[in-house]
């Protein structure tokens, strides 16, 4: 079973929302996750990336803002978003792979995506 995304909508500038992502003990305890992102027209860039060990990464234009974390007892994977930007508006996806990187390349699990939406 893939990664499922859920918690996206649309929230106002300068809010918050919290994406989950649940996926199955076999993604979840052998990989390493991400979260990225897609507007209409762009390339895929990576958010957040979490390693087996715990370690995190952070793309630029999210660092401060945005926070990664997992939950080992429910296999979730979650993206807490603070301080929301129009900028931010995009589908996320999150996904597994064997290198904890944003570059979206190493990578071949992936949810289907939720929609995020930051009006002014």
């Amino acid at each position: 079973v893939q990664p499922v995304e859920s918690g996206g909508g649309s929230v106002q500038t300068g809010g918050s929302l919290r994406l989950s992502c649940s996926a199955s003990s076999y993604y979840y305890n052998t990989n390493c996750m991400g979260w990225f992102r897609q507007a209409p027209g762009q390339d895929r860039e990576g958010v957040a990336a979490i390693g087996t060990d715990g370690t995190t990464s952070y793309a630029p234009f999210v660092q401060g803002r945005f926070t990664i974390s997992k939950d080992n007892t429910q296999n979730t994977l979650y993206l807490q978003m603070s301080n929301v930007k129009p900028e931010d508006t995009a589908m996320y996806y999150c996904a597994a792979g064997s290198i904890a990187t944003l570059d979206p390349t190493p990578y071949s699990y992936w949810g289907q995506g939720t929609q995020v939406t930051v009006s002014s």
